[in-house]
Parts: C-alpha cells; sequence; structure tokens
C-alpha cells in the first residue's frame, strides 16, 4: 500500500492501459478493501493479459473459466465480465475520443482539481464530478461504475489532488500537473 500510496496514486495519469489497469481495479474493489486489491495486482495482471485491453475484449467464455479457476483470483464471475465487457466499451471510448485518457480528461480540461478542505482530510466517497463522470460511463455501457468508484478512479488517476497537505506527495503532485482550486460547492 505505501509503494503504490508513494508512487503511484494521484500522480496524472494519460496512459490508456494503465487508466484501464486502475479503473478495472476498481471494478475489482467494489465491495471488498484496497488493500486485498493490492496484493492481488499481480493476480489480475496475469489474469487480464497485464490489462491489455484490446486482448480482454476478445476474451471469451474460456478465459472466463481459466480466470476463475486462477488460484488467489476473486471467484466473481459477475465482476470478470464486467471487465471484460468494459474493455469492448473502453474500445469504443478510444475510437471516438482518440484514447480514454483525452476523453477522460476532457471532464476537468486537462487539469487536476485540488478542492477546498480536502487537503485538510474533508474527503468525500464521491463529488458532483464523480457523479458526472459516473453517469457518462454508464451511458456508455460500463459496468460497475457507480459514483463513489469512478471518485477513486479520479483520485488513483491525479485527475484530483486528495493527498494531505502533511503528505510529501501533496507539494510534489502540485508542482508537477495544472492544477487548479475548486470550491466543494462547484464541484463539476
Amino acid at each position: 500500500m505505501r509503494r503504490y500510496h508513494d508512487e503511484e496514486w494521484g500522480v496524472p495519469l494519460y496512459d490508456d492501459q494503465k487508466q484501464f489497469e486502475f479503473l478495472m481495479m476498481e471494478v475489482m474493489q467494489c465491495g471488498l478493501n484496497w488493500n486485498m486489491m493490492i496484493q492481488k495486482r499481480d493476480i489480475f495482471r496475469k489474469c487480464f493479459d497485464a490489462f491489455d485491453f484490446d486482448k480482454v475484449a476478445a476474451y471469451g467464455g474460456e478465459d472466463i473459466e481459466r480466470i476463475m479457476n486462477t488460484d488467489g483470483m476473486i471467484k466473481s464471475p459477475r465482476k470478470i465480465q464486467a471487465v471484460i465487457h468494459n474493455a469492448r466499451c473502453f474500445q469504443e471510448i478510444r475510437s471516438e475520443f482518440g484514447s480514454f485518457s483525452s476523453y477522460i480528461w476532457k471532464f476537468t480540461n486537462g487539469r487536476t482539481y485540488l478542492y477546498m478542505g480536502h487537503q485538510k482530510g474533508a474527503i468525500p466517497a464521491k463529488n458532483g464530478l464523480s457523479d458526472l463522470i459516473s453517469k457518462d460511463l454508464k451511458t456508455r455501457g460500463l459496468k460497475y461504475m457507480g459514483s463513489v468508484t469512478v471518485y477513486s478512479h479520479l483520485q488513483a488517476c491525479g485527475m484530483i489532488n486528495d493527498h494531505l497537505e502533511s503528505c510529501f506527495r501533496y507539494q510534489e503532485l502540485l508542482d508537477c500537473s495544472d492544477t487548479v482550486l475548486k470550491r466543494r460547492d462547484h464541484e463539476g
């Protein structure tokens, strides 16, 4: 967990394969704890071809069975099927926008949001921005894309800087991103 926090969480992310990995880990996490996801990350990578969305989009019934029979894998056929389905939707978004990163970053005009109060620890589970993106992802067919899941993804991929002011990553990420300060009552 510490390495994930110190090296990945909150860093602005523009690589589509990593976007897919982070987003699908959120899908697998629904109802479970994040520490478990970090511990099973290598298993997920093995099961889903290192989160190569083009390969995952081509999966069929044999692949679902193979994944279900992998030692240490979360045994949820619905989540596994959702990852496969979402890979196909991911491809459609890439086709329309050129990349998934172009699509998702358009919601913030390519900027990282820093909400007033969050750096002091007043961090919500979801907000207006995650509500908006969640709704859009669902209309595009993606599954397990509730606002809480999307908010977690926005934090992970650096669209929202929710590091505490006391965290060494807070200032580092401010320095490396185009950040805009947002009022909590103007979230989107």
